[in-house]
């Protein structure tokens, strides 16, 4: 999942001309869909369309309707959503905390107003044991969310990985509809380099398929390169998925 802070249509399009086979999810980030003229969304919209790449509504913008508005604006903002060009709206609590009942009652409202919902779970600053974090996820999934997200930084404790947690996740979840979100320069003290420690972990201890997101588009190349084994890290046969010859 490539992360869309407010990239201009031209370089989308410069972006998806060059690694738009390596990018199946698009996060129109925080609030910035409301910052849009309609047409010039829309034509943003229809040009993830044309690559076969989900462009969806970063759930912070919920949270704030929630917060700022209540819960009677929230099916008024999904509706709206919908009318707009949106087809996927993720539901998350990383400022807005949820109870288990407020979250899966969003998640039903969403699909009610025709949109496949990505639950997020997991916080950036208070860390959650296994038990919450999995079944968090499993209460997503029964609601009826089609994917969950996972907060990267819940993964690692002062720069090492939380393996039981990790083991935990791979044992109570379905990782193919499990994304794992990457730590970004939006988190205080997140360098560039703890970003790509985070990336290679993950695809060692999972494997070179392992769903990631929040991946900036000026990455997506390397990003592909590492899955591959082609990365600055050089050869690595326990990733290396490329045909004999290639």
């Amino acid at each position: 999942m490539m992360v869309d802070f407010g990239l201009p249509v031209g370089q989308v399009a410069e972006v998806l001309a060059m690694a738009g086979d390596y990018i199946d999810l698009g996060k129109i980030a925080v609030g910035t869909a409301r910052l849009y003229d309609l047409s010039y969304l829309r034509r943003k919209l229809a040009l993830y369309r044309r690559h076969r790449i989900r462009a969806f509504i970063g759930g912070q913008f919920m949270e704030y309707v929630y917060a700022v508005h209540g819960k009677p604006m929230l099916e008024r903002f999904l509706s709206e959503a919908k009318r707009v060009g949106f087809d996927v709206v993720e539901i998350s609590d990383n400022c807005v905390p949820l109870t288990r009942r407020e979250r899966m009652a969003q998640i039903r409202l969403a699909r009610r107003c025709g949109l496949s919902v990505f639950g997020e779970v997991g916080s950036k600053d208070t860390k959650s044991d296994s038990r919450r974090l999995v079944g968090q996820a499993q209460d997503c999934f029964e609601a009826g969310a089609e994917l969950v997200l996972i907060e990267a930084a819940e993964l690692i404790e002062r720069g090492r990985p939380k393996m039981k947690l990790i083991n935990d996740i791979r044992r109570g979840l379905d990782m193919a509809k499990v994304l794992i979100e990457l730590p970004g320069p939006w988190i205080s003290d997140v360098t560039l380099s703890a970003v790509e420690d985070m990336k290679k972990f993950l695809v060692r201890e999972f494997g070179p398929d392992i769903n990631l997101a929040n991946v900036m588009p000026s990455d997506i190349m390397e990003t592909e390169a590492l899955r591959v084994g082609l990365g600055v890290v050089g050869p690595d046969l326990k990733l290396n998925r490329l045909p004999r010859g290639a």
